[in-house]
């Protein structure tokens, strides 16, 4: 496993982690099983947020033991309804006692809202003086987000930057990842087989996806994750409630695309004209 700095948080991350989002449409023991084997390989970063399954994804994890793991790093988003300081407060201690922890190693806004910024983030940095969070980052957020922070804090304080990236979106490229690069907040690429399902292997980009995969003698959603580990900077979280599926994300990371194979995939799936705004889900 590759373990990499995460922005402002003290300690290096899997580059590879865990989402969780909807897992708790699954069978609960298969989806603790899941967790609890990409822990074991090293997997150590695990995404959640309050508003998935309203709590119980957030038991579920719990029942992983995910935090207690060598190397443990915990990702949770609070939702904008609550981004107001009182609110703020008391959904980290909701969300601590349902996670059975006593502090979160990042804590992010899960998207904009109507609370102003400068409200939350102030509510963020209380907790992390309070040692309920070592760190705190934001999701879906935009250039002007970020610009805004930007004006009344130092960017360098913002962890991590979670945005839609994958292979078939990558508009982000044009100015949100650059901006994170710049100013040394992590990127964590979220869905990352896409929205509305893994690539079509019988369309053309998913032929030569298909191709290279052959060539690999690997899977295709294996060769979609090397894509985004590439440069190594880019930290993503795939969602996996089976064992195997998991193990399989895994040995992503053990491939390294050459220049030829990236080429392909670069033409295959184009990065697309800048977005008027951030796309996201």
């Amino acid at each position: 496993m590759l373990y990499r700095k995460f922005g402002s948080a003290p300690s290096a991350v899997s580059l590879i982690g865990q989402g969780t989002w909807r897992i708790e449409k699954n069978e609960r023991s298969e989806a603790i099983q899941a967790l609890k084997r990409g822990i074991d390989l090293g997997m150590t970063h695990i995404d959640t947020a309050e508003r998935y399954g309203f709590g119980v994804v957030e038991e579920i994890v719990a029942e992983a033991d995910g935090w207690a793991a060598p190397g443990g790093f915990s990702g949770l988003e609070v939702l904008p309804d609550n981004a107001a300081p009182t609110n703020v407060l008391r959904s980290c201690e909701n969300s601590l006692r349902r996670l059975k922890t006593d502090r979160l190693d990042c804590y992010l806004l899960h998207w904009r809202g109507e609370v102003p910024l400068i409200e939350t983030i102030g509510a963020f940095e209380q907790l992390k003086q309070e040692g309920k969070i070592l760190s705190w980052g934001v999701s879906n957020f935009d250039l002007p987000d970020l610009e805004e922070i930007a004006s009344f804090a130092d960017p360098k304080k913002i962890a991590c930057n979670q945005i839609l990236y994958h292979l078939e979106e990558r508009r982000s490229e044009h100015t949100v990842v650059p901006w994170c690069r710049e100013h040394g907040i992590a990127i964590t690429a979220y869905s990352s087989f896409g929205h509305e399902g893994f690539p079509s292997l019988t369309t053309a980009a998913g032929r030569v996806l298909s191709d290279l995969a052959q060539d690999r003698g690997v899977s295709a959603r294996q060769i979609a994750l090397a894509f985004l580990a590439r440069n190594h900077d880019i930290f993503f979280i795939p969602r996996s409630t089976n064992a195997d599926h998991t193990e399989e994300n895994c040995r992503s990371i053990e491939i390294v695309l050459t220049a030829s194979e990236l080429e392909r995939l670069e033409t295959a799936f184009p990065q697309g004209p800048r977005p008027e705004i951030l796309p996201s889900i």
